[in-house]
């Protein structure tokens, strides 16, 4: 592996030009930050008459950020947020990815966003084989890397297989490559295990992306979240919308990220119910085998994916069919529920024939 020294020199050199000569959009309210003080707004043509939407949001989302900042003790200017984790993928193509130009690598089985996106902007996605147990293959991923390579995405715990990446491999990667580095995390609260987020402060290329979908119940609000050295997110910045984070996202994720004892208890339920929903489907006959798991889904190999998939469909259970997935033949991806509703599939299951 060639050795790079890891400064923001390095980063800004992955940067597309055009994106380091461009100046974002000011909005009206990016000319103050203190939306607490009881002001006459007369700047951003808005409809005077109060209610509690005639305002545009913080485009900074200050208060919210300020929030998360506490709860994982990361600065402010280390943090974007996007409308979801893919509006944050999709800022990261944009910043670094020239168009018909570079490439990306990604690491299959794992989230199809990341090629959808690469699609989106014309950019080269080359897909690079999990090991057999679901591992980073780093030889073949080093030996992907041309002068082109802009980003490898990881998925840790990847998405279908569950699994966390071993973190000495991520870790030789992140050191010794060139290139930016993602890291998505969006699975990571499930884990028995460290998120990346602490090591952005070392590494200049590494970018780590969370969510309040999955271990947060806040899918619906849509908020993800982006965790970087300062000086890029402030290029992130560059081509963020200026309100891309809308006023009722960022009050209802205020007010529920108060209530740190909900989600440890929902997550430690999770976990739990993860348990007993393995033990009981390795009982099923047309279970062959249940893949480990680091995340709130188990990826289970049964004998005939389509069919079973379909005979669940029909007695009101959605699972995902991931059949089609590299590495993935006749699999099963099914989301840990309640206890009421894990007992209704293992039920049903016991039905199939």
């Amino acid at each position: 592996m060639m050795t790079v020294v890891n400064s923001i020199s390095n980063v800004m050199n992955l940067v597309r030009p055009s994106v380091l000569e461009l100046t974002p959009y000011a909005s009206a309210k990016d000319a103050f930050k203190d939306f607490k003080k009881d002001l006459i707004y007369m700047d951003a043509n808005e409809n005077p008459y109060q209610s509690e939407w005639n305002r545009y949001p913080d485009p900074d989302q200050l208060a919210l950020k300020e929030a998360l900042s506490q709860l994982n003790g990361i600065s402010t200017d280390q943090l974007l947020l996007g409308n979801g984790s893919d509006e944050i993928l999709d800022m990261i193509y944009r910043v670094f990815c020239e168009p018909k130009a570079d490439n990306v690598i990604i690491n299959t089985p794992t989230f199809g966003m990341y090629k959808v996106l690469a699609g989106m902007h014309q950019i080269a996605c080359k897909e690079v084989l999990l090991t057999n147990d679901f591992q980073l293959d780093i030889q073949r991923i080093v030996e992907s890397v041309d002068t082109q390579t802009k980003i490898l995405f990881i998925c840790s715990p990847n998405n279908p297989t569950g699994n966390l990446m071993n973190k000495e491999d991520v870790l030789s990667l992140v050191k010794s490559l060139n290139i930016i580095v993602v890291i998505d995390e969006a699975y990571i609260d499930f884990a028995d295990s460290r998120s990346w987020l602490k090591e952005v402060v070392n590494y200049k290329n590494l970018i780590v992306t969370q969510t309040l979908s999955k271990a947060y119940g806040m899918a619906g609000l849509r908020l993800g979240i982006c965790y970087a050295d300062a000086a890029v997110i402030s290029l992130l910045k560059k081509v963020k919308m200026p309100y891309n984070v809308n006023i009722l996202t960022q009050k209802f994720a205020l007010k529920n990220l108060e209530n740190k004892s909900k989600f440890k208890k929902e997550i430690s339920e999770i976990i739990l119910n993860k348990g007993a929903l393995k033990s009981e489907l390795l009982q099923i006959a047309m279970v062959q085998k249940i893949y480990p798991s680091d995340a709130n889904f188990l990826l289970v190999k049964v004998d005939d994916a389509n069919k079973r998939y379909a005979q669940l469909l029909n007695n009101g259970i959605v699972v995902r069919n991931r059949n089609k997935e590299p590495m993935c033949e006749n699999c099963l991806r099914i989301t840990v529920g309640t206890a009421m509703e894990n007992k209704k599939l293992i039920e049903v299951f016991k039905t199939l024939k």
